[in-house]
């Protein structure tokens, strides 16, 4: 396992206040999405409801009813069988996959498996909108991908149950930008296999079109916007990352907790919450971290398809929440940063990133606080694990 060194950039920011923050729930906020004009954020039992909450306030306008037991992921879809406008589609403990109209305050399609039911732990629609896949949890020696045509939600038009093994954790099809075949859908497990294929081809032995082995227990993955190099990003329950290539060629695979920074300022990890593109920056892929203390960090990698490359500190979000947070939504038609935590809080931060300046009054990079929590950090970090 590669080990790397962590920089600060010579733009870094800190921000230690929100823009606003609410506390629209008295559960965890497992997941974040943007619809126009309003935030959708699903909870954790006993509500299990999804929150619509009004972008300019945060107040809570809305709920529907979530799924039973729990709801697994959460979208925000531009384009499904013709739907105007983006909407929501989720996924849930329940076995169905629901395409959901704020408006009415429920679902206007369902997606099952009828007489079969079996947990979805994720979701996700294709780029024209007419095939949605969602993987299962294991039941007996199987974990299922099915695929539906979400005109006819009554059932898959199609399973495939020898790609994994065990609990598939992630689905997502490539972007059309991506340059790879159309309707190219990945999926990830905790049977440590990452894995690509033909979401169009019924005979599976067919459709699986690339495989790679990472040895532990996958719990994201997603697509790189590059338009070379590494093409997948992937996270691990253990704090680890990595990077494939499109034909799952393993490129860079590290603790992300072994890059730290002590100086004048001090970050240090303690587990991954998710990554995402840069629009500023084509190409680049932005790691969020966090600390058990509630902030969050944006790193970055000048070269992902290096195993020992320099790692690089851009911004640091403190003071928002207390203890893990769950959720997180770069919200780039804002220009802001949400993020949601085991306190039940949503925060709107601003971007910080270079091409978006703050005054020097709304940062507080060096003061006395920022300080003493950085030395509070250090002093507790020796054996400490991200509670999740």
């Amino acid at each position: 396992m590669a080990t790397s060194r962590l920089l600060e950039s010579p733009q870094f920011k800190t921000c230690r206040s929100p823009l606003k923050n609410a506390q629209p729930a008295s559960a965890y906020i497992l997941s974040i999405v943007s619809l126009l004009g309003h935030y959708a954020a699903s909870e954790s039992a006993p509500s299990n409801q999804i929150g619509i909450l009004d972008k300019s306030t945060l107040r809570r306008i809305g709920n529907l009813s979530g799924h039973e037991v729990a709801t697994t992921s959460l979208k925000a879809v531009d384009n499904i069988i013709g739907i105007a406008g983006r909407t929501l589609m989720s996924s849930g403990k329940d076995g169905s996959v629901k395409i959901w109209d704020p408006r009415s305050n429920s679902h206007s399609i369902k997606m099952t498996n009828l007489g079969a039911s079996r947990s979805l732990l994720c979701c996700d629609v294709s780029p024209d909108g007419l095939t949605v896949a969602a993987g299962t949890d294991m039941q007996g020696e199987d974990a299922l991908i099915f695929y539906w045509d979400p005109r006819q939600p009554a059932a898959p038009l199609r399973t495939h149950g020898s790609t994994h093994s065990d609990d598939i954790t992630t689905v997502s099809f490539a972007p059309q930008e991506s340059g790879m075949p159309r309707n190219t859908l990945l999926s990830a497990s905790t049977d440590g296999l990452i894995c690509t294929s033909n979401a169009d081809q019924a005979d599976e032995d067919e459709a699986v079109l690339f495989v790679g082995n990472w040895g532990a227990s996958v719990s994201q993955a997603g697509w790189n916007d590059a338009s070379s190099g590494p093409k997948i990003w992937a996270a691990s329950d253990m704090e680890t990352f990595s990077t494939w290539t499109h034909e799952l060629d393993l490129c860079q695979s590290l603790d992300i907790r072994s890059p730290v920074l002590h100086g004048k300022h001090t970050w240090v990890t303690d587990y991954l919450i998710t990554c995402a593109s840069n629009p500023n920056t084509p190409g680049s892929l932005g790691v969020f971290v966090g600390s058990n203390e509630g902030d969050v960090a944006l790193l970055s990698n000048a070269d992902l398809s290096v195993s020992d490359a320099t790692w690089c500190l851009h911004n640091v979000w403190s003071a928002g929440h207390v203890g893990v947070v769950r959720s997180l939504l770069w919200d780039h038609e804002s220009n802001v940063l949400v993020t949601g935590g085991e306190d039940a809080k949503i925060n709107v931060w601003p971007t910080l990133s270079p091409e978006h300046q703050l005054d020097e009054e709304s940062m507080d990079v060096d003061s006395t606080t920022s300080r003493k929590r950085s030395r509070d950090r250090d002093e507790e970090q020796e054996g400490k694990r991200a509670r999740r």
